[in-house]
């Protein structure tokens, strides 16, 4: 009587066969590559962790206890900031606000039509006109700043909101990002398909190759809003009303008037504190929208 053949075990699903159904094996972790991140995450974060801390001392404990202590004066830091010349730090507040997101939309405007003409048409000179954008992205922007200023000087321009607005319209760098990515996210058979279906260049553009292009005008928005927020020289030189002034200017000016009176350095801490927390709140929704973004990209692929 033969005994019945024992039956072989099949490997568990996500392993290959011939390998242990025990506990998965650990990854090797990298010493000298993971000490360089942590110590570059540490150069980075670590101002901010000074300025975060700092905001919540009063004047006093600003230059009397221990620079990592958490203090008490937060709430009085605050009432001081809004009480400051009427509130004079919303109106900046509210000037960035305006500089870099009618800016930076503007300016995602602009690289979209120019990335997506510079990587779909033939034209005598485009990569001239592209060699001469990534020269501009390497220009620096103090090299440009006095020329713009003596161009809007001409038609009465400064002293305004357009003076900070339209140098910020066009970023060769958004460009060159927008035309990179519609070269690699809009297909040239789709273009030619929609065309051949008798929709227009525009219709094409934005039915067609701007859904395609949106994670990286996303990028391109993301990236000129940090830049136009940041900005320091060119409303410093277009500008001489402070009501215009956008938060980085304004708390330049509440620093130098520190120097004469030091109750000012704790509305300045608090005040970069706070202009801070927009930028922390604009990348962590633009972070879950690429998530979004990609998922249904997958989905619809």
């Amino acid at each position: 009587m033969s005994s019945p053949t024992p039956r072989t075990s099949e490997p568990a699903a996500g392993t290959s066969p011939g390998t242990a159904r025990g506990p998965a094996r650990r990854r090797r972790i990298a010493p000298v590559p993971t000490l360089a991140l942590l110590l570059g995450a540490l150069y980075c974060l670590l101002p901010v962790a000074w300025v975060v801390v700092a905001s919540t001392k009063s004047g006093r404990e600003l230059f009397s206890t221990f620079t990592f202590w958490p203090g008490t004066g937060l709430a009085g830091n605050l009432s001081d900031l809004h009480a400051y010349r009427d509130g004079v730090y919303w109106r900046w507040m509210g000037n960035s606000a305006l500089y870099a997101g009618l800016g930076a939309l503007l300016s995602t405007c602009v690289s979209a039509f120019s990335g997506y003409a510079l990587a779909t048409y033939r034209f005598r000179g485009r990569e001239t006109l592209f060699n001469v954008l990534l020269a501009g992205v390497l220009m620096p922007p103090v090299i440009l700043a006095v020329p713009q200023y003596l161009l809007l000087a001409k038609v009465d321009l400064t002293d305004s909101h357009l003076a900070v607005l339209l140098p910020q319209i066009l970023s060769p760098y958004g460009v060159y990002l927008a035309r990179i990515y519609a070269a690699a996210a809009v297909p040239a058979d789709v273009v030619e398909a929609g065309r051949m279906d008798g929709a227009g260049e525009w219709r094409i553009f934005t039915r067609v190759a701007l859904p395609m292009m949106v994670p990286g005008l996303v990028t391109v928005f993301l990236f000129q809003f940090v830049a136009v927020w940041n900005n320091f020289l060119l409303p410093y030189i277009m500008l001489s009303d402070d009501e215009k002034f956008p938060i980085t200017l304004g708390l330049y000016t509440l620093l130098e008037q520190g120097a004469n009176t030091p109750a000012l350095y704790t509305l300045v801490i608090t005040g970069a504190f706070l202009a801070v927390l927009p930028l922390v709140a604009l990348f962590l929704v633009v972070q879950r929208f690429w998530s979004l973004d990609l998922l249904s990209g997958a989905v619809k692929s």
